[in-house]
């Protein structure tokens, strides 16, 4: 098992790694939408935090070589499954055909307060 862990996206908050290589995957811990160059939140509703948890996911994963063409598998955590739609456009910006497997459930409560988190596994290329 190697830690990945990049300046570009937020530091762990607890005792876990932003993402662990290890047999040929690369396991990315969930992300919320904070930017990492201020540590909040992103302004704006579903849509932009959808983006920013993403564009985490983005950076996490070219620190570990690969990159979200080679996602095989997402969770998506939604603060209300009335966002569902709205997390769902934003989504479809940053992935292409074939799709990776995906989970998109509502949950209680995120932490801090997010109206999103999304985890991902991807291949290694």
């Amino acid at each position: 098992m190697k830690a990945i862990s990049t300046s570009k996206a937020p530091a762990a908050i607890g005792p876990y790694s932003q993402a662990i290589e290890a047999n040929g995957f690369v396991y990315v811990s969930g992300q919320l939408p904070i930017d990492p160059s201020t540590g909040a939140f992103v302004e704006g509703d579903i849509r932009e935090q959808t983006r920013q948890s993403l564009t985490n996911i983005q950076a996490i994963l070219r620190e570990a070589g690969t990159d979200l063409t080679r996602v095989v598998k997402t969770t998506v955590f939604l603060s209300s499954i009335a966002n569902f739609a709205q997390m769902n456009e934003v989504y479809a910006e940053f992935f292409i055909a074939p799709f990776p497997a995906r989970s998109a459930v509502a949950v209680r409560d995120l932490p801090k307060g997010a109206l999103v988190e999304i985890e991902v596994v991807a291949v290694e290329k």
